[in-house]
Order: C-alpha cells, then structure tokens, then sequence
C-alpha cells in the first residue's frame, strides 16, 4: 500500500505516472514528487505530523482488530508467519516479491532517477522514496547526493578500532567494528543525555542516520582494500553518485560495474521488518539505542549464514562446482551435484527463503542485468542452468515450499564477473545497502514513538497445557 493517501497530499501532486501492477494486473497511479524543496529533512518535518495523527486514529478505531491466529507452530518455529511489526518502508508479499512503498522493483527501475537513460535506479532516489514515499525529482536526488558526500568523513580514530583488528579477521567483524567506532559522535546519544524531547526523538536520530549511511562505503571500503589490496586506499570521488562512488572506492571504475553498483544497493536495501537484521535493528533501537547501536546489532545478524552471509556460500558453491565438473557442466551432471549436496545434509546456497513461494524479483532484475551486459560469462550460465535444474529436484524432494531461487543465487556471480571476486567480503556490500532500509524505518520509529518491543515467551510445559486445554 502507498504509504501517502490523504487528500492533502494528493492535491499535491503535479503528475501520476501509471504502471502495470503484477499483484493484481490493475493501473497503479504513483505519486511524483511536486515540491521544489531540495532539502529531504525539510520534506520529513511537514510529513511526519500527519503521519502521527494516522497512526493515532488507527489505534483508536482498529486496536482491538486481530490480525489472525497465532498457532504452537509459529511459537516453536521462530515466530513464522506472525504478524506482529510495524514496518512502513516496504512490504513483501509471498508471490509478487518487495515493494517499497508500493512500488515493485520494475516500477523503481521505470519511476526512479538514475544516471544513465534507462539506467538503474540511483541508491539516494530509493533513499528519498523510503523516507517520504514519493519518488523525487533528479534534481532533488543530485542534493541528496551532494549532502551525502557532505557527510561521508571518517574520523581516524575509526580505522585505528579497525586497524587494531588482525587483518585475517572477517569482513563482517571489521564492519562491525567500525561503526561501533562511529557511535562515538552519536548526535541521539548527545541529544538524549541533554534531555531532548520525545517529540523531536526523530531529527537527531534522522542526522545519525544519514551520517551512517554516508560514512559506511568509505568505512566498507577500507576495509575491502586493507585486506586485499595491501592497504592502498582509493579516496572517494566527489563527482560520483553513491553507488559509483563506493564502486570506485574499492577499486573498480568499469561504468558498468558502477551501474552494478547502483542496482545491488538499490534491491538490497531494505526487506521488511521480519527479517533478521532489520528485526533486529528495530528490536534495539526501540530500548532507544542510537542508530549506530542498532545498526551495529543488525551487522551481526547479517553476518550469520542463514542470512546475509549466503551471498557468499553461494558463489563458493558455485566454485566448487566449477572445481569438480569444469566450468562447461552438463544439466546431468549439475543434477548429480545437487543430490550429492542434498544427501550429504546440505542445501544448495540461494534457493528458497522464509516467505516468498515465487522466484525472488531481486534474482530476476540482476538476471536481466546480466542478460544484457554478459551474456556470455561461463558463471552465468551456469547460474542460468542452476534456475533449470535446482527447482524441480527440490520439490521432489517434497520438503521444501519454495524452490525458487532467491536474492543470493546471483549477486555473486555478477560480482565476481566484473573482478569483486573475494566472496568473503560479499556480505559487507549487503550491510551498505541494507543501512537504507533500516535508517529509513528508524527515523519513523523515532517520529512515530513506536514503543520497546516486548512479546510475551513461554515454556514448553504452558504450550503443552494451553493446546491440551484447547484440544480437550
């Protein structure tokens, strides 16, 4: 659902841009911007206090409605399913894929301001339609740009926490490191000691965030270069874009590559609130933890191997495929290296995920990207046989609801063609992105004083009693 229905802001509107909508196949009418504001925290101001009166009246007229049943499965089974988070910046639907607010990852790609004539869509533009739920003017995403360039400085005492590291250590634990390094000019943190208000919770944590998401590619990158480029660093370029700029500072100024760039940002960048490391982040900062504390809480989620870190098993697997069959693999023998994978207790990295039952439009957009810039990649291929091979054998397996390929079955080999090919380091990329997402649902956690969260958890013993009263 768009998140800006009122009448007020629709009279806004100058345009309506109209594109098919998959869901439902009907006309959807999506809001451009009108204001010649440039200034995106100006933007916020006057939208957050409708936003608050919205969120008011629906607790006042619906807080009683149930949302559905929650059943001993979703207990035991991770919370599954339950509906129970507020997560305004995009909504996934287990057949048609990511929205953010309500546009699918074609309409982003079609609506959304880019660099090149129908090129991917810039970072800062989804950065600006997260926040306000409007797609902006390109003029409006350039000042955005520039003000986040204006903020990307990292102090040196950053990469003195990161350099006090062995370098052998993960990507990810270096990450980590360095942002709990930038909390130290934590403007909420400031703010909160001074006695802010909580009504204006939301503009020191909304400073936080951009700084955050300013100094994360050139913290990202340093550490990309201090592993594996003998610690030569690239500075960043400030006649670039985010996307490209990141790209250029790991070492990789291939414009095709940087529009690589820009895409992964984009379609990494935020997954709703249940998964792993934006639940998290929202978990903490409800205690009021500055974006930074929370930021740092979701990288370690990210970092685990059910999550973020499989971006990296895949194309280890992928290798390791290559390794025994050689790299001109037939579809018989990829079948016989997906059983031999299954049998010996393992899955086959990036296919299935916890809600989609479709092919994730992540995976879909990167394969068109590929279709068009290397067609002719041996990796790629082999990924495009993968999509031929793998679904069918897992649903014979018949355990597995969805065997569709997912985000990760592809970002790697996309990657590692344009030579980003230390697959150890993948999972980085994905925390860059991801910061979009979860700063954007933060700063409206914080303007719309979402409370600490707090379920209710149970023993065995009350489960066992509770469905034996039921049943009885």
């Amino acid at each position: 659902m768009v998140f800006f229905k009122s009448v007020s802001l629709l009279s806004k509107l100058r345009t309506r841009v109209t594109q098919p909508s998959s869901l439902n196949n009907s006309v959807r009418w999506l809001q451009t911007q009108s204001s010649s504001d440039l200034d995106l925290h100006s933007q916020l101001k006057e939208l957050i206090p409708e936003q608050q009166e919205r969120l008011k009246k629906i607790k006042s007229d619906y807080g009683k409605v149930q949302l559905g049943n929650i059943t001993a499965d979703m207990v035991i089974g991770g919370m599954r399913g339950m509906t129970g988070l507020l997560w305004e910046t995009s909504l996934l639907d287990p057949d048609e894929g990511i929205r953010f607010r309500g546009l699918s990852i074609p309409e982003c790609q079609k609506v959304l301001p880019a660099v090149l004539p129908g090129g991917e869509p810039l970072p800062e533009s989804l950065l600006w339609l997260l926040l306000t739920g409007k797609v902006p003017s390109k003029e409006q995403v350039d000042a955005l740009s520039k003000e986040l360039r204006s903020r990307a400085t990292v102090p040196d005492y950053v990469y003195n926490a990161i350099d006090a590291l062995p370098v052998a250590a993960h990507p990810m634990t270096q990450f980590t490191t360095g942002v709990m390094a930038l909390q130290v000019k934590s403007e909420f943190q400031k703010a909160y000691e001074k006695g802010i208000s909580k009504a204006k919770y939301w503009e020191p944590t909304y400073e936080d965030s951009l700084n955050l998401i300013a100094q994360l590619p050139v913290v990202a990158a340093y550490i990309y270069r201090r592993i594996y480029k003998e610690g030569k660093v690239i500075p960043a370029d400030a006649s670039l874009d985010y996307g490209a700029n990141f790209s250029h500072m790991l070492g990789f100024d291939d414009p095709k590559m940087l529009e690589l760039m820009r895409l992964y940002v984009t379609i990494h960048s935020d997954h709703e609130g249940g998964n792993v490391s934006a639940h998290t982040a929202h978990l903490v900062a409800s205690a009021l933890s500055d974006p930074y504390l929370s930021f740092a809480a979701a990288l370690n989620g990210l970092a685990g191997p059910l999550h973020g870190l499989a971006n990296q098993e895949v194309l280890l697997w992928i290798k390791s495929v290559v390794s025994e069959c050689g790299e001109n693999v037939s579809k018989d023998q990829l079948k016989d290296y997906i059983w031999k994978t299954l049998n010996s207790g393992k899955v086959v990295p990036g296919y299935g995920h916890g809600v989609l039952r479709k092919t994730d439009p992540r995976y879909t957009c990167q394969r068109e990207f590929a279709l068009k810039h290397l067609p002719e990649d041996p990796l790629f291929k082999l990924v495009s046989n993968l999509y031929e091979v793998v679904p069918p054998i897992l649903l014979e397996l018949g355990k597995v609801k969805n065997p569709w390929p997912n985000v990760d079955a592809h970002s790697g080999v996309l990657l590692n063609y344009f030579g980003l090919t230390e697959a150890r380091y993948y999972t980085v990329l994905f925390g860059v992105s991801r910061s979009i997402g979860i700063c954007s649902q933060l700063i409206w956690d914080r303007a719309l004083g979402l409370p600490l969260e707090r379920p209710k958890s149970v023993t065995m013993e009350w489960l066992e009693n509770h469905c034996k009263k039921v049943a009885a």
